[in-house]
This record gives structure tokens, sequence and C-alpha cells, in this order.
């Protein structure tokens, strides 16, 4: 063989090979920086090592692993986008990305947990809080010490926040708390909870509650078919006494609790991905060793067309979100920008995951491949954080200049 001839076995081989562990058709990794593949690297080899080899019966038992919040912080995927004086990383938005996309690879409720605890209790505390408060709280929640979760959504106000009936009295030393959150992760077993409630004029503040204050339960949410490595519950406040240096200073009104989402649903664009990788993988994998009419199934040409097309959406999907990790290390992504990288995520995930079980036939269906699992925690994730409706009607929205929400 010629060495030209050598090199191109070998590239083709390279690529085969890259395709497997992560489908990189169009290049992407040329546009991240030597930091961005090392933190890939890294965060890869801990789930391999910390998630994927339980992570199967931690979802059929229904059990949320409390030990991974300290290993969460250990390798940084709380706040990472956080400056190091407060215990974060330091890190930028494609690092951050990244991060979540390598973790919901092992599982969405996983990535849950980090995405609320750096997204949804750090981001408003570095953001609206004071320098007490993010001295207080970001270290602890940093290094995994204290768990956080965030109470915006209510039993009867979901895509309606600013309907909420939570509500907090100034009773001079401090503030009463009063009313109820619910589907909020993390919960049953969160230190801290950063809570969303109206004033007595009716203007929406953020207050950090902590366990133990009279008045302040959390109780689980059970029978879950989605998210089920994952903790859920409400929040209960019955006559919570909040001491006044709880409230978050920086920002008050509905655009505070929403600049927070936006930050979330960044990270889910990318950890969404994640998950449809590791489906596209399992059924690339599968294709080629399960024998059929004395051949691997891989050779027939619809198996071929589903693994072209799941290729095709994840790497569409890649592009967009990397460059929406520009836009947002730049201060220019908007909340349509997000929303549409959100919504695109997590429907082409639910399709491959839906896609790639079939191809793995009746053994997809088990827990020994990954399909099921997956495609029950995306059927949660198309719905919080902003439905798949409510984001197609913010592009709406975006698109006409006529809001459509009611």
């Amino acid at each position: 063989m010629s060495i030209s001839a050598l090199e191109a076995s070998q590239t083709k081989k390279s690529l085969k090979q890259d395709l497997y562990e992560h489908p990189d058709f169009y290049g992407v990794d040329d546009l991240l920086t030597e930091e961005h593949k090392l933190i890939r690297s890294s965060i890869r080899d801990f789930v391999k090592r910390e998630i994927s080899p339980y992570i199967e019966d931690w979802a059929q038992r229904a059990h949320f692993p409390y030990e991974i919040v300290r290993k969460f912080g250990e390798i940084g995927a709380f706040g990472p986008t956080i400056p190091h004086e407060y215990g974060g990383g330091g890190l930028d938005y494609i690092s951050y990305g990244i991060i979540m996309q390598e973790i919901e690879r092992g599982d969405s409720g996983m990535r849950s947990t980090a995405s609320v605890q750096g997204s949804l209790v750090m981001y408003p505390i570095y953001k609206f809080g004071s320098e007490a408060q993010r001295k207080k709280y970001l270290p602890k929640l940093a290094s995994g010490e204290w768990l956080g979760c965030f109470g915006l959504t209510e039993p009867d106000h979901g895509s309606n926040p600013s309907g909420m009936v939570t509500n907090f009295k100034d009773m001079g030393d401090h503030y009463l708390l009063n009313g109820a959150k619910m589907w909020i992760s993390n919960s049953p077993r969160a230190d801290v909870a950063v809570v969303w409630a109206k004033n007595e004029e009716g203007r929406i503040h953020g207050l950090v509650v902590e366990r133990g204050m009279e008045g302040f339960t959390t109780p689980e949410t059970h029978g879950k078919w989605s998210l089920r490595a994952s903790a859920t519950g409400e929040l209960v406040f019955d006559n919570v006494k909040v001491p006044k240096e709880n409230l978050l200073p920086g920002k008050n009104g509905l655009g505070a609790p929403m600049m927070c989402l936006d930050s979330a649903r960044y990270g889910i664009a990318w950890g969404a991905i994640g998950a449809a990788m590791d489906c596209y993988e399992s059924a690339r994998r599968y294709a080629a060793e399960r024998i059929q009419f004395g051949k691997p199934i891989a050779s027939f040409q619809l198996v071929q067309k589903k693994l072209a097309e799941m290729l095709t959406e994840i790497t569409k999907t890649q592009l967009l979100n990397w460059r929406l990790g520009v836009l947002m290390n730049e201060g220019k992504a908007t909340t349509p920008q997000i929303s549409m990288a959100k919504r695109n995520s997590v429907h082409t995930a639910l399709e491959i995951a839906r896609e790639a079980r079939q191809i793995h036939g009746g053994m997809g269906i088990t827990g020994e491949y990954p399909m099921m699992r997956h495609m029950m925690n995306l059927e949660s994730v198309v719905t919080y954080e902003g439905t798949h409706d409510i984001h197609l009607l913010i592009l709406g929205n975006q698109i006409t200049g006529i809001p459509a929400f009611y």
C-alpha cells in the first residue's frame, strides 16, 4: 500500500473512531479551544466512571444518589461560569455547555441537578445578590457542600409565572413568606432555595430560604416515570420567617427569574444533544453487531437512513449550540435565540431516541440500553423551563411582533 493510500485508510479509521466517541462530522472540534477539549475529556471520563455504570440501576429504583452532589462540586460542574473568588470555575459559556452536554450523555436527571445548582441557584445569587450573600452561599454551593433549588413554578401557575400567589409581607424585622411551589428539582435534599414571591405591592422578588426555617417543608414527588434518578418535590411555606438580609437586592420583577431561565435553557440546549449523542452511538454500535438475514442490520438501507438522519440532526444542533455559545460569551444572546436552541435540541434528541430505540428492536425497551431512559427523561425536558409550545410562541412573537401567549 502506498503512503498516500495508507494515510487515507488511517484517516478513514480515525473518522470512524471519532464518530463513535463523539459525532463530529463537520469538525466542530476545530471551533473549540484546547481548554474546551480538556474540559470535555475530563467530564466525559467522570461520567463514564461515576454515572454510566450505575445510572440504569438508579433509574430503575427511582434513587437519587446524593453522593454525586459532592462529586459534581469536586469536578467543577456547579457554577462553571461563576468567578473563582466565589468558588466557581471562571469559565466561558461554551465550557458550560460542554459540561452539560457530557453530563446529559450520562443522564438528564444528573444534568438537571447540576444545571439547577449553577444556573438557577448560584447565578441569581451572584447576579442579583449582595456581596455578603455571594460570600455566604456561593462557595458552599460550588463545592457541593450545599445543594440548592429554584422555586418559581406553582401548582396553578406554570407557563404563566406572573400569576404566582406565593407572597411575603414585611413584618418589621423579617419577612413572612407563604405559598407553595411545585415540580422543583433538588428540593427534597436542598439546603437552600431561591424562591420567587410577590411583596405586598405585587412586585416579584427573590428570597433565599434555608432548610431549617420554621414552616418550610419540601415534600418529595413520587411515582415519576421521568428523571427517576433526580430528586423532585415541592416547596411549602407556612408563615416562614425569612431574615431581611435574605432578600436578593439586585433586581426585582419577572425579568429576574426569566434571566435565570435563559441561562438554564442555554445549558439544556447543550445537554439534550448529549442525550441524543448517547442514543446515536448505541444505535450505531448495535446496528454493526446485530445480525439478521445473515448480515449486520447496518447493511440495510432503512437502518442507514436512520443513522444518517441522526448524524445530520446532531451536526446541525452542534453548530447552532456553538454559535449560541459565542453569542453568550459576547453578551449578545437573546431570549428568542435561546428558546430556538432549547426547543430544537430537545425535539432533535426525542426524535433520535425514538429512532435509536427502533434500531434496537425489542432490546431497546430494556435497561441494557439507554434509549427508553433518555426518552422518558426528555419528556420532562421538553416541558420544563418553558414548554415546547411556549418557546414556539416566544419565537412567533419575535418574528411577528405580536404576542400570542394569551
